[in-house]
């Protein structure tokens, strides 16, 4: 317990005393947490946007989207990364490792964030609407790319063709033309694919399996893409 007012006329014993020395004691202590807290701030903000972080690590690792630092590489096809963890999800795509599987239609996934994206499929929880067109979107990402088309912004610039484009792995997928990389291999008949959701889409004709149905007529599909494609015939919308 402590005093926060002690009347006049108050008869000031050793015991309060104490606890008024205690509480006073408490008021600094506080104060200086909050001084404390305020130079970690000043400390973790970042110097090109004033962003700030709570702890300094995800500071150094924020400054490499300044610097363009990418200092993890991949052994296999020299592929560098601003974090060790993109790097570890990456290098699956070398390896075929998909630890994370949805408990719902068992599809696997790379990343543990593709998998919680994903299950919003199933769950048809879309939180993120577009304020322009009110098209609804399980992902913010996919929803700041998607405005991209109303604003018209291509900031990611093929430097062979110069072909723009508005998001980045687009135009990495876009560059596989020219290389005629095909980094994504089938773990069962050991074909290559340009892409890891084409990789998927092929895997479930080994599989057999159709997840996606369609709420209107029941109709099975292999893919999401491929149920979308059949769910235009039932409202006559015309692809983008």
């Amino acid at each position: 317990m402590y005093f926060q007012y002690i009347p006049k006329d108050f008869e000031i014993t050793p015991t309060v005393r104490g606890k008024v020395k205690l509480y006073r004691m408490s008021k600094v202590t506080s104060v200086s947490k909050k001084s404390s807290a305020k130079a970690e701030e000043k400390d973790n903000c970042c110097k090109y946007c004033d962003k700030v972080f709570r702890f300094p690590s995800k500071l150094v690792i924020h400054l490499r989207t300044h610097t363009g630092e990418k200092p993890f590489q991949c052994y296999i096809c020299d592929k560098s990364f601003t974090t060790n963890n993109s790097l570890e999800c990456h290098q699956r795509i070398h390896t075929g490792g998909k630890p994370y599987k949805c408990d719902i239609c068992d599809e696997p996934f790379t990343k543990n964030y593709s998998l919680k994206c994903h299950r919003r499929i199933h769950t048809r929880e879309q939180r993120y609407t577009c304020n322009i067109c009110d098209k609804p979107f399980t992902r913010n990402g996919s929803l700041i790319y998607h405005q991209r088309i109303h604003t018209g912004e291509k900031r990611y610039t093929c430097n062979i063709c110069d072909k723009p484009f508005t998001r980045n792995d687009s135009l990495s997928r876009h560059q596989r033309i020219h290389t005629g990389e095909k980094p994504y291999k089938c773990d069962i008949c050991k074909k290559l694919f340009t892409t890891n959701g084409n990789l998927s889409s092929h895997q479930k004709v080994h599989t057999g399996k159709e997840p996606y149905k369609c709420d209107i007529c029941d109709k099975l599909f292999s893919s999401n893409c491929n149920l979308r494609r059949h769910q235009r015939t039932h409202t006559d919308e015309k692809p983008c």
